[in-house]
């Protein structure tokens, strides 16, 4: 029975296995005219046993040097057949992974390393097509080599032929033996590079942070460790494969040790012709390279193996977050923005704290609401709830009176316009980073919407305006900017519900005072925010107050703030911290 590995591997090949067949032919045909060479060899070599023609000898030249001209020819088209099909099914697989990875929820990517991911999508993609190129066809010329040669070598002479092949089978164990070992080495390498990447990942990431706490040391030291473990697992990869290589040639070399030894006895015997002798030697030296080669590909054969289970432990994760069989469309020009929850839980997967604890509330078109409250009172798990970044059950938030978990996604999320706090954006110009939900839109649409975000006249202040390249993650922005710039980006999606979560948090009070008061006034879509600014909060039409996963207080700012609560003691204690400043 076939493991899952090599299952998968013919999977890959499946819609190329025309061309596979067809690059496996003309290996075939290589190895058939290849076994003809020596024949031929034999036949010049007993011309000069009898009467010495130069025009027979020159004729036998030039058949040989047009069949190995002919070999060449062919043995390169199917190399160019099968590295062709090797490109393709690692174009395929990368396609596919990325595909994927998209598709999976933001939780995923807590529980699997960026670092890991991309070496899982780059090097261990590359291993696949390694596998499918190098080791197959070397695996498929070995096996040609083995299976034309041999009745060859028997006409030739059975005892001789026998003597030789003694070896081959403790040449086959002692590959069998290396082959586990290898396997293990190899994910050992593979694991130590994927930590490799993420740690390199990380740091790029976080070179800022790193300088200012002055930790480049720690991190040097750190990431030495972690090379100095990818050293030694390559290493002792590379000490088991100089360990095996050398001992098949040795074991290549033995066998035409004893045919020389052998055969020589034979020729004064007169048990064989030196011409068939002749012929038999480069029989076994057709086999040397294929066996000698094997090492080679068992190697690449198990490095691929390895880097399938990889990358297909990330194709088999199946999105816990995905339209129902039966989800329904809803287009965001239908959707007014009403928003209902009734008695909403969740849970984080791994706690048992519940997140949210039987919340229930009625957003009406077109209002805008506050959330506020400590940290850890599941402020961002609500808002996240809306657009299902989280697994919830159905039957306990709704659209429009529509279960969100019966929303097609796509429909769900084009309905939704998201800021979250940590606002990334893409190294690109501030142009595309607003226009990236909107990619056509008009330069005067992205103007309106950068005004509106009340990041408009600092825009204009750069050295190109629009077109200003930001930087990797908006690097070259302040905290300010980028999200500004972020609520650009949703704001020209226009679409009927904006949620925020604590997306103004790195701008003034004055600011986001009159970002928020432009939603008020022109009540046309839902806004939803999360603020720890509460005279921000105060401009909103109502407030819930959060705490410990259940909302606590619902009112309007004058109605909580007169009202004992939390509320009253969070506005009461910003107020005293403006008086101490």
């Amino acid at each position: 029975m076939l493991n899952p590995s090599l299952r998968q591997l013919i999977s890959y090949l499946r819609p190329y296995r025309n061309r596979m067949f067809a690059g496996i032919a003309a290996l075939f045909v290589v190895n058939m005219l290849g076994v003809y060479v020596p024949l031929l060899v034999r036949d010049s070599i007993e011309q000069l046993e009898g009467t010495l023609s130069f025009g027979r000898i020159l004729g036998y030249v030039l058949v040989i040097a047009l069949l190995a001209s002919l070999v060449w020819v062919i043995r390169m088209g199917s190399r160019l057949v099968i590295f062709g099909v090797a490109r393709q099914v690692e174009f395929d697989l990368k396609q596919r992974l990325f595909q994927h990875i998209l598709r999976l929820e933001p939780a995923y990517f807590f529980n699997n390393t960026i670092g890991d991911l991309m070496s899982r999508t780059t090097s261990d993609v590359d291993n696949i097509r390694r596998l499918v190129g190098f080791a197959l066809l070397s695996l498929a010329n070995t096996i040609f080599a083995y299976s034309l040669t041999l009745p060859f070598m028997f006409s030739l002479n059975v005892r001789l032929s026998l003597l030789v092949l003694l070896i081959y089978p403790l040449m086959l164990g002692v590959v069998q033996l290396f082959s586990g070992r290898l396997r293990d080495e190899q994910r050992n390498v593979q694991d130590a590079l994927s930590d490799l990447s993420q740690t390199i990942q990380e740091d790029m990431s976080g070179i800022a942070l790193i300088k200012i706490y002055a930790q480049e040391l720690n991190e040097r030291f750190g990431f030495q460790g972690k090379n100095r473990r990818l050293l030694q697992a390559n290493l002792h990869l590379a000490r088991s494969r100089n360990l095996l290589f050398p001992l098949i040639e040795g074991l290549v070399s033995l066998s035409l040790l004893i045919l020389l030894l052998v055969g020589s006895n034979a020729i004064e015997r007169g048990a064989i012709s030196i011409a068939d002798f002749i012929a038999l030697i480069l029989y076994v030296e057709r086999l040397v390279f294929p066996t000698a080669l094997l090492g080679f590909a068992i190697t690449t054969f198990q490095r691929g193996e390895v880097s399938i289970e990889r990358v297909e432990s990330i194709l088999i994760a199946e999105p816990l977050v995905q339209d129902a069989g039966d989800a329904i469309a809803l287009p965001p020009e239908l959707v007014v923005g009403k928003i209902t929850a009734r008695n909403l839980c969740y849970t984080h997967p791994g706690t048992d704290t519940p997140a949210l604890d039987g919340i229930d509330f009625e957003i009406a078109p077109g209002e805008t609401i506050a959330i506020v409250g400590p940290i850890g009172a599941g402020k961002s798990t609500l808002v996240n709830a809306l657009p299902r970044l989280l697994d919830i059950a159905p039957g306990q938030l709704f659209l429009d009176d529509r279960d969100v978990t019966q929303i097609r996604l796509r429909d769900l999320r084009e309905a939704i316009a998201y800021v979250p706090q940590d606002s990334f954006l893409f190294s690109a110009t501030v142009n595309n980073n607003i226009r990236y939900g909107q990619p056509l839109a008009e330069p005067d649409e992205v103007e309106q919407v950068a005004k509106q975000a009340q990041i408009h006249p600092e825009i204009i202040n750069f050295p190109r305006q629009y077109e200003t390249l930001v930087g990797e993650r908006g690097i070259t922005l302040s905290g300010g900017q980028r999200q500004r710039t972020s609520l650009a980006r949703a704001l020209l999606v226009s679409a009927p519900v904006i949620v925020l979560d604590d997306a103004l948090s790195s701008v003034d009070n004055q600011t986001a005072t009159e970002i928020l008061n432009s939603f008020t006034s022109a009540q046309e879509q839902t806004v939803i925010f999360i603020s720890h600014q509460l005279a921000a909060a105060a401009t909103a039409d109502r407030i819930f107050v959060m705490d410990k996963g259940k909302i606590v207080q619902i009112g309007t700012h004058e109605q909580l703030s007169q009202r004992p609560g939390l509320y009253q003691f969070l506005w009461e204690q910003q107020q005293l911290e403006k008086v101490l400043q």
